[in-house]
C-alpha cells in the first residue's frame, strides 16, 4: 500500500509529501505501519531513493498517553488505535496536527494546552469532604468526575473543533472537562471557574460538537457543559 506522508524537517522549513510502498498487514495499527518504515537503516521512500526516518512521538501504543495524536485519511486520531483495515482506499495520508507549531515531521508542540491549564490554575488543590447533607448529591458527580478526569490533552478535540485557532483565547473542550472537574471537586473555587469556563470556553462554543467524535476516551463533553452551566446558573 503507498503511505503518503507530510514531513517537515525543522519550524524554519517548508512541509513536503514523501511517500512509501509498504506490505501492511490488515491487523496493523498506524503506529505499526510508521515502525515499519523506519525498521531498517536505510530508509526508502517510493522513487527508490535514501531518506530519514519518520519523527513522530509514541509512549504506551494502548492509547492512554496520547503523544502518537496525528490526522491519518483527514482524520485526526491516535496512531496506535487506527487499524489499517478500517481505513479506505489505497492510499494511507498521514499528516501532524495542523492547530499546533509543527516541531519535526509528525511531532508537534503542545505546550499551550498546558500552558493555559497552568494560566487559569486549573488545579483540583485541597479537596475537602462535602458535609453529610451534601454528601449523596457529591457520590453522584463521581462517574462523571471520573470520564471528565480521563482527558489525555492529546489535542484531537482543539485539531478537530471549527472554534479554535491558537489557543489565545478559546481554550477547547480540554478544558471546559477541567473547568467542570475542578469547580466540582473544590467548591471554594467554583466560581473563580466558572468564569475562567465563560470567558475561555462558554461564549466562543459553537456546540459543532466534533470533539466528541475524535476524542479516544469517547469523554461526554456535552454532559460537562450542561453540569457546570447548572453550576453557573444556581450560583448567578
Amino acid at each position: 500500500m503507498k503511505v503518503k506522508i507530510l514531513r517537515q524537517d525543522n519550524q524554519n522549513t517548508a512541509p513536503y509529501w514523501e511517500s512509501f510502498d509498504v506490505d501492511l498487514a490488515k491487523d496493523m495499527t498506524i503506529a505499526g505501519v510508521l515502525d515499519n518504515i523506519n525498521y531498517n537503516d536505510d530508509v526508502i521512500d517510493d522513487k527508490g531513493n535514501k531518506t530519514s526516518r519518520i519523527g513522530w512521538e509514541c509512549s504506551c501504543l494502548q492509547g492512554m498517553c496520547g503523544a502518537c495524536a496525528m490526522v491519518i485519511n483527514g482524520v485526526p486520531a491516535l496512531a496506535c488505535e487506527t487499524m489499517v483495515r478500517d481505513l479506505k482506499g489505497k492510499e494511507i495520508t498521514i499528516r501532524p496536527l495542523q492547530k499546533f507549531p509543527v516541531i519535526h515531521d509528525l511531532i508537534v508542540d503542545r505546550t499551550i494546552i498546558h500552558e493555559n491549564l497552568k494560566k487559569m490554575n486549573m488545579y483540583i488543590g485541597e479537596y475537602k469532604s462535602v458535609q453529610d447533607k451534601k454528601l449523596k448529591k457529591q457520590e453522584k458527580e463521581h462517574e462523571h468526575q471520573y470520564e471528565a478526569a480521563k482527558c489525555l490533552k492529546c489535542g484531537l478535540c482543539l485539531e478537530v473543533c471549527p472554534n479554535y485557532v491558537d489557543g489565545k483565547s478559546f481554550f477547547g473542550a480540554l478544558f471546559a472537562n477541567d473547568c467542570y472537574l475542578v469547580s466540582s471537586r473544590n467548591q471554594t473555587r467554583s466560581n473563580e471557574i466558572i468564569q475562567s469556563y465563560e470567558e475561555h470556553f462558554g461564549k466562543t462554543c459553537s456546540k459543532a460538537f466534533s470533539c466528541m467524535e475524535v476524542c479516544p476516551m469517547h469523554i461526554p463533553t456535552l454532559a460537562s457543559m450542561a453540569k457546570i452551566n447548572r453550576q453557573g446558573f444556581h450560583r448567578s
